[in-house]
């Protein structure tokens, strides 16, 4: 698997996927520490899920945000 962001790749801030981490999988950081026993882990399925969907929900609400934003925006220049 190829771990370099591409042009097409959506990021999100590096401090939610830490967060996300810690919390599901309860990996201090995502950094590369050029160790297997720092860099590998044992993850169950259900922790996956768990950050799966905390990963889709803080999408959902960055959309929305967006979303409210560019409405904002759009009633701005209108006005």
């Amino acid at each position: 698997m190829n771990h370099h962001t591409t042009a097409n790749a959506i990021t999100a801030p590096s401090s939610l996927l830490e967060q996300i981490a810690l919390k599901h999988f309860f990996v201090q950081t995502l950094k590369t520490q050029n160790s297997d026993r720092l860099d590998f882990h044992d993850v169950s399925v259900w922790a996956i899920e768990s950050a799966l969907k905390a990963a889709f929900e803080a999408g959902v609400q960055a959309g929305a945000q967006a979303g409210v934003e560019a409405a904002l925006k759009k009633k701005t220049k209108k006005a």
